[in-house]
């Protein structure tokens, strides 16, 4: 299992995050736990920030709030300065109940409501990202309705299949974001943005899937887009001063991956898109990403207690833990890979392969298929590292399961920044009604 941030294993033979035992964090927040390490959250923002800067154009991250959003999340993000990417009306109230500046939010969404687009509009976010040409009409109308006039980027597929899985690919010929880049009438709808009285077309936003780890799939992406630019001012003498290139920056799940260095990634695509800015001429001056994963991910660690053990007749090995699909459902949803370990029997050397199972009334409902884990006894505490991106933003009631509480650690400190629900909170909308 491999270590992240401050994650060590201390003194006692236990794992150790933020500077606390973990053991002692289940002692005090119980189990299934989800722990996000607090200084790797805030060093991978620096080491961000520090990379991604040009002496030609100006350049803005805005963490994708998708990923993993609470308020206390909002807050670590405006006190760095990041900009704040939200993609439906529970997000961005999410930023506005934690006092997120409204000036610094983008909204995305392949199907906003009107109700969404209202709110954006309404509390004056920074840029609306356009997915289809029913958005137009429907922005337009409101910022009439409102007197008020809505910058927004286009979202444009370039085409680029990158190798990731199926579900998470986002910008090929046939995906559901977007408008492709090579659309007949991309030209009539640039145009007709260009021209809106209502809406500020700033320029374009791509984003080509996710867990990428070859830098070359951005390369190819600023390519297409650039060429598109100089098309543009060419031919309709339209100057797009703003790209937005998403995220999608690889990480490390489990054994075999290899991710970039991030650090290195954005020194390349600063890189290249001088040279692009050099070669066009187009008056481009705002280059945005937008990275989640990257950010939220490997500072998060969930932790589980162990129910039991089962051998079956068929040769394998069960260790059941207390959480599973509902609190982490990417193994079930697209076969996502994980690392796991005991806490205080890191350092034993013997391993035996197991299945790591939920507790949720379904057969797919295994965190990971073929785990190494070192000999499991009913109450042992299991780390389950690299949970921070997509597990806490993704987690469900199923069975009536209440969701795990969340903890910031830094320094020696846990800040409570979830609570853990209550069985009150599962019925708390419910209604019964006359029969």
């Amino acid at each position: 299992m491999k270590l992240f941030g401050t994650s060590k294993i201390n003194e006692r033979g236990n794992l150790e995050i933020g500077g606390i035992d973990t053991e002692k964090l289940t002692e005090e927040f119980g189990t299934p736990l989800y722990v996000m390490d607090q200084k790797l959250i805030e060093d991978t923002i620096d080491i961000m920030k520090e990379a991604f800067v040009s002496e030609r154009f100006n350049t803005q991250i805005a963490y994708a709030g998708k990923a993993f959003l609470t308020t206390g999340m909002v807050n670590l993000v405006n006190k760095k300065g990041l900009d704040l990417d939200v993609v439906s009306a529970g997000e961005l109230y999410t930023a506005v109940k934690a006092g997120f500046p409204m000036e610094r939010i983008h909204m995305h969404g392949n199907n906003k409501s009107d109700e969404e687009l209202n709110m954006a509009i309404e509390y004056g976010i920074k840029e609306i990202v356009i997915d289809n040409e029913d958005e137009i009409e429907k922005i337009e109308r409101i910022c009439r309705e409102k007197n008020k006039k809505q910058a927004v980027l286009l979202r444009i597929d370039p085409g680029i299949e990158a190798h990731t899985h199926e579900y998470i690919k986002t910008s090929g010929l046939t995906s559901k974001f977007g408008v492709s880049l090579f659309q007949e009438n991309l030209f009539d709808i640039v145009k007709r943005l260009d021209d809106s009285e209502f809406i500020e077309f700033k320029g374009f936003h791509t984003h080509i899937g996710s867990q990428i780890f070859q830098s070359a799939f951005f390369i190819f992406a600023l390519d297409e887009i650039f060429k598109y630019l100089s098309k543009l001012k060419e031919e309709l003498g339209i100057a797009v001063e703003t790209v937005n290139m998403g995220g999608g920056f690889g990480v490390y799940y489990a054994e075999g991956d290899q991710p970039p260095k991030l650090d290195e990634l954005l020194k390349e695509v600063i890189t290249y898109t001088e040279a692009m800015e050099i070669k066009y001429r187009i008056g481009f001056k705002n280059l945005y990403i937008e990275p989640g994963r990257s950010i939220v991910a490997n500072a998060g660690t969930t932790l589980y207690t162990v129910g039991g053990i089962k051998e079956t007749v068929g040769g394998k090995t069960y260790v059941f833990v207390d959480g599973g699909m509902a609190d982490n459902i990417r193994p079930a949803l697209y076969q996502a890979k994980y690392e796991a370990g005991i806490i205080n029997k890191l350092k034993d050397e013997d391993r035996k392969e197991i299945t790591l199972a939920g507790k949720f009334c379904e057969s797919g409902d295994v965190l990971i298929g073929n785990a190494k884990l070192q000999n499991a006894e009913v109450g042992d505490i299991i780390a389950v590292p690299t949970t921070g991106a997509y597990c806490y933003s993704m987690s469900s009631n199923y069975n009536r399961f209440a969701k795990p509480a969340l903890v910031f650690v830094k320094d020696g400190q846990a800040k409570l920044a979830v609570k853990r629900e209550t069985l009150d909170d599962l019925v708390r909308n419910d209604i019964i009604f006359e029969l």
